[in-house]
């Protein structure tokens, strides 16, 4: 199975490693065209067993409760991202000569010849945001386009269905780089890079340099963050083809082969006559929603992915205008008292949780949860002239406190220990007790969620409606 199309998929042992978002689609997939599918999967659940049951209908085996055992004959293994590099299934694959590919790589396998190109976009923070903003920019440009990948549409539907496009924007963690190494995007940005899944990956260098490749084989431009030296590191390690451009973003004045800022004014200093003395206004910061720091370095990158592509400047313009973020981004809830409540749930991490403390001058901050294996000095550090006061939630929260004691010791903290339904009101009614008129109450947690909630979704809820109850 080399790097090219494989056309005969005809009786082919392919195994399916995990039964996820990604490995149910993938196994019905590939029993499509032919090839003889075993499922393995670590967990034995009634869910499991669902599915299971659903694939078994079909005619593919699956093997519940033994993720580990390579199936005997297997050619192939489909991994689903999480899956962890160092998981005996793929020790075993290696000694035995097997591929393994994740589900981006099988959907770029798949594609047909004149599929449309991909626009890749990878980070620690932002992937998210900046895919929706791309995709918003390429159908303000008339294009048929897709946003794709981690979120929203299926890469396999997306290759295979009866929808043509003209071009995809596409999301992609960590984890699904790692397991596609004949991936090769028209352009691609890497946002930002800061310690997160370390756990998986193992180190930051094993990180990065699965986000990097991204970059490998970029046809047009490979799109870095001029304040993020790392991103660039990346970009020049690159093995991409002869013409591809580093293109550079920033919240500053940009240089040639840059987009930055100028005077409120988004401009563009890459895909322009002369570079060397000519820029292109896009768009005014004000068409950026929010116009937090971050979110104008999103609409950057997205830019640049755009323009990379050949999208005329009105067309970026008109796609930030029509964008929204999701729910719990940095979402404004209400204003209590003079006070704004703001609802970043999605900041999982320390990174998204910095970004956030960025965009105000004056805030009581909820934060906790749990760390995975997170530090929070340099956060600590770098918010504490901003803080009026932080109100702790969820397990991990003394990792936080300490880290206040250290580097912001005059910020009055309150540590609630309780991880029950109520706490988030609770840690609502504390946050209003320090605030003043002027400030802003922020849920940043910078920690996952699901010591006290299902996912950030369900904790954003919390506290959106413990704000409404105040205002009540």
């Amino acid at each position: 199975m080399g790097s090219g199309q494989v056309t005969d998929w005809q009786g082919k042992h392919v195994t399916v490693a995990g039964l996820g978002v990604s490995g149910v689609p993938a196994a019905k997939v590939l029993h499509g065209l032919g090839a003889r599918v075993t499922v393995v999967n670590d967990g034995d659940d009634a869910r499991a067993r669902e599915q299971a049951a659903e694939l078994e209908a079909l005619g593919v085996t699956v093997r519940l409760g033994d993720g580990d055992t390579l199936p005997e004959g297997a050619e192939l293994i489909v991994t689903a991202p999480g899956w962890k590099p160092d998981k005996p299934l793929f020790a075993a694959a290696g000694a035995a000569g097997v591929p393994v590919w994740g589900d981006v790589e099988l959907a770029w396998r798949l594609r047909k010849p004149d599929a449309a190109p991909w626009l890749a976009v990878t980070g620690t923070n932002g992937k998210t945001t900046t895919v929706q903003m791309l995709a918003s920019i390429l159908e303000a440009a008339g294009l048929r386009t897709a946003a794709v990948g981690n979120i929203g549409v299926s890469l396999l539907d997306a290759v295979l269905g009866e929808e043509e496009y003209d071009v995809l924007a596409v999301e992609l963690s960590s984890y699904q780089l790692h397991w596609a190494p004949s991936l090769r995007a028209h352009s691609a940005a890497v946002l930002n890079l800061a310690p997160d899944h370390l756990d998986w990956h193992g180190s930051m260098e094993a990180y990065a340099a699965d986000k990097g490749r991204i970059y490998e084989g970029n046809r047009v431009a490979c799109v870095y963050n001029v304040a993020d030296k790392a991103t660039e590191d990346l970009v020049r390690e690159a093995d991409v083809e002869e013409g591809c451009r580093a293109i550079g973003f920033t919240l500053g004045t940009p240089g040639p082969s840059q987009l930055g800022v100028v005077e409120g004014i988004l401009v563009d200093r890459a895909f322009v006559e002369n570079r060397h003395k000519n820029a292109q206004e896009l768009a005014e910061v004000s068409d950026v929603t929010p116009p937090a720091p971050h979110n104008i370095a999103n609409a950057l990158a997205a830019a640049a992915l755009a323009r990379a592509y050949g999208v005329p400047a009105s067309a970026v313009r008109d796609g930030l205008r029509a964008f929204t973020p999701d729910a719990h981004r940095i979402a404004h809830v209400a204003d209590v008292d003079g006070v704004a409540y703001v609802d970043d749930s999605k900041a999982t991490n320390t990174h998204a949780a910095q970004a956030s403390l960025a965009a105000y001058e004056s805030i009581v901050w909820i934060a906790g949860g749990l760390a995975k294996g997170a530090t929070f000095d340099e956060l600590a550090a770098g918010a504490a002239k901003r803080l009026r006061g932080a109100v702790l939630i969820g397990r991990d929260r003394a990792l936080i406190r300490e880290a206040l004691a250290r580097h912001a010791p005059e910020v009055p903290v309150v540590d609630l220990d309780r991880t029950d339904t109520g706490a988030m009101l609770r840690a609502v009614q504390e946050a209003r007790r320090l605030a003043r008129p002027g400030d802003t109450v922020l849920l940043a947690p910078a920690c996952a969620s699901m010591d006290m909630f299902a996912n950030y979704n369900k904790r954003g809820d919390a506290f959106a409606q413990a704000v409404r109850e105040l205002g009540a």
